[in-house]
């Protein structure tokens, strides 16, 4: 099923872009499956070169508060990750226009797509690899807690997680999206948990397996950055481990990735900061449903409404 948030391109939208950009002919164009929010695109120059072309939504698209200007926030994300951790690989930002961007395309294929060959061992090891990555992108401090632009923000991270929470709220009561209640007093009650992240992180927070590319047992690529922010380091340690708790999983390798890079010590409190994170991930999960037209009330809402239930019981 394609997202309304989707654009529907062909190959003459592609050449038109990409004459303009780099005044060059396209050789080929492929659209790229995976995503739910964007068009994304391949295509060969005729001078050689294989880019990535990702377009937003079409206007008068129906997003969430938080996604406003992604685009620039992925250009801006590469930009950042090159500068401050050039060993981490990242596309090469080419160009970026009004509401599309194009990238250099790195190697290798995303985790969801392996080719047969790639066992077990071979995966392991690329989310090992990935978690000493993102230790090192964690080193990278921002200006403040939450989103950029005038989007959810804090001068700590419970403001931030406060303002990020209510405007997920607002967004799912815009969409009539039912929510389990007390998600909205959980800022204030765990206030001290989230006080505790007192550097303001570069968080990449979508790193399920589709955006993590790899060659054999290498680590080759993480893309897909537009929904960046800065914040708790604990945060991206819950999208690698999607609907589960990395916590109970010491032998997760990215969990044993991230730890030898960082010492990470998953304590009480740190597990009380994983499962407000995971909250604020099911809570936008939830949210965003109906805008990628995903009815309310499907398999998909139900199985998250049990793991957001689950959550907010045991915070209790």
């Amino acid at each position: 099923m394609r997202s309304p948030t989707q654009r529907n391109l062909d190959f003459s939208t592609i050449e038109a872009l990409l004459s303009k950009a780099f005044a060059v002919d396209v050789r080929s164009a492929a659209e790229l499956s995976g995503g739910g929010f964007a068009a994304v695109w391949r295509a060969g120059l005729a001078d050689g070169r294989e880019v990535v072309v990702k377009v937003g939504p079409p206007p008068g698209a129906g997003l969430l508060r938080y996604e406003r200007g992604l685009i620039a926030a992925e250009a801006a994300y590469f930009r950042i990750v090159r500068a401050g951790a050039p060993g981490v690989p990242v596309p090469e930002v080419l160009h970026l226009g009004d509401d599309w961007i194009v990238t250099t395309l790195l190697p290798g294929e995303s985790l969801t797509g392996r080719p047969e060959g790639a066992g077990p061992a071979d995966d392991a090891a690329v989310r090992e690899q990935l978690g000493a990555a993102i230790a090192g992108l964690h080193r990278i401090t921002g200006p403040h807690f939450g989103y950029t632009g005038d989007r959810p923000a804090g001068a700590d991270w419970p403001a931030a997680y406060g303002a990020i929470i209510a405007a997920l709220l607002a967004d799912a009561a815009d969409w009539a999206v039912p929510l389990p209640p007390g998600i909205g007093a959980l800022a204030t009650r765990h206030h001290a948990a989230l006080a505790t992240a007192t550097r303001p992180a570069l968080l990449h927070f979508d790193l399920w397996d589709g955006n993590v590319l790899a060659a054999g047992d290498r680590l080759t690529g993480l893309v897909d950055g537009e929904r960046f922010l800065w914040g708790d380091p604990l945060l991206d340690l819950v999208s690698p481990a999607l609907f589960r708790r990395i916590e109970d999983e010491p032998e997760h390798p990215f969990l044993r990735g991230y730890t030898a890079a960082t010492g990470l010590v998953l304590d009480d409190t740190a597990r009380i900061r994983l499962a407000l994170c995971r909250v604020h991930l099911y809570v936008l999960m939830l949210a965003e449903g109906p805008s990628r037209g995903i009815p309310v009330g499907g398999d998909r809402h139900d199985r998250l409404t049990g793991l957001l239930a689950a959550e907010l019981r045991d915070l209790k």
